[in-house]
């Protein structure tokens, strides 16, 4: 899996680099003050991005939990659980995005 980073992004960074350093300030700050590892921490971002139905968020979150050591079933199984919370749709569109990332080269 390649360090992906969506072109949107990139031009983001490109035209508001200020904004974009204090976003990764306070995302730093923020992770500073999790009791998580970092495994953890992705998960539980990757399922509220799920519960966001943020599509860029949830691949961001899939491509970044596995590189922090979450297995492919344990990211399947964050998007499983939010059948009951998040509902059917949303949890099958999930799906749908995880495995793009996984099926990506």
């Amino acid at each position: 899996m390649s360090d992906y980073l969506p072109s949107i992004y990139t031009r983001f960074l490109d035209r508001f680099p200020e904004v974009a350093e204090a976003q990764g300030a306070v995302a730093k700050a923020v992770r500073d003050r999790t009791p998580f590892d970092e495994r953890t921490d992705r998960l539980l971002k990757l399922a509220m991005a799920i519960g966001a139905q943020a599509q860029g968020a949830v691949k961001s979150n899939v491509r970044k939990a596995l590189q922090a050591g979450a297995s492919l079933d344990e990211v399947r199984a964050v998007a499983l659980a939010a059948i009951t919370t998040c509902g059917f749709p949303t949890a099958i569109a999930a799906m749908g995005w995880i495995e793009e990332v996984a099926e990506a080269p």
